[in-house]
């Protein structure tokens, strides 16, 4: 990789294509996401080499719950694990873990093991790792919405002092860089509810690499990709 390329500070991802992977392969669509776990855990060890500060994955939505119950079990169980194992791998690589989404929704063994893995890894320094589980960005806002609402209902706020960094402020990501980069898998190019407020701004990169065949080439590519991009933020280009 070119080392007087500028790294994107926060690398957001929607993690598409296990089940087209798994049936490509004649496995069932648990198998793709088994191995798309084990893609998150060597991208995100690529990803803090590289220099990236911030990685934010999409793992289960709001909309997932649709899903076939089997499905659903099996990604639950799927992070279950998940988080059991995280612990000791981000106490050796300095990783702090945040969860977003509501996690109200999960079950009370799950939600545990969360509070768990945050409360542990908060003070660590190296990259944040977070991760969206129970995640949709309308709902994340209705959230919010509703938040602020309560306040100025409570007359603890005038509704001409709520700001945009007010909102950004209520939101999961709350403390974190809105993302650089964007980027999906798998070949679709929609952004299927995912941070909508926090990627206002975003580069957005689609690729079509199902994520469990994602590797470290293809983040390079994607980083490649931003670096030809002209950031202006609705100015004009210099």
């Amino acid at each position: 990789m070119n080392k007087e390329q500028k790294i994107p500070v926060h690398v957001a991802i929607i993690m598409d294509g296990n089940g087209r992977w798994a049936k490509k392969r004649a496995l069932p669509r648990t198998a793709g996401h088994a191995q798309g776990a084990r893609t998150v855990e060597q991208i995100l060890e690529d990803a803090d080499h590289m220099g990236i500060r911030y990685l934010t994955v999409y793992a289960f939505s709001t909309e997932n719950w649709s899903r076939p119950d089997s499905e659903v079990k099996a990604l639950m169980n799927l992070l279950r694990t998940y988080m059991k194992t995280s612990l000791q791998k981000c106490a050796r690589n300095n990783v702090r873990i945040r969860v977003i989404g509501d996690k109200s929704k999960l079950d009370k063994d799950l939600q545990i093991a969360i509070a768990d893995l945050e409360r542990d890894t908060a003070s660590n320094t190296g990259i944040g790792f977070q991760i969206a589980i129970n995640y949709g960005a309308r709902d994340e806002l209705a959230r919010s919405v509703r938040s602020i609402a309560q306040k100025i209902r409570s007359g603890e706020l005038d509704p001409e002092a709520v700001t945009e960094e007010m909102i950004s402020d209520t939101l999961d990501t709350a403390g974190i860089p809105d993302p650089d980069l964007l980027i999906r898998t798998g070949g679709e190019q929609r952004i299927s509810n995912f941070l909508l407020w926090q990627t206002a701004y975003s580069e957005l990169y689609f690729c079509d690499v199902a994520w469990p065949d994602f590797n470290r080439k293809e983040l390079e590519k994607a980083v490649d990709a931003y670096n030809h991009r002209e950031r202006r933020y609705g100015g004009l280009m210099q």
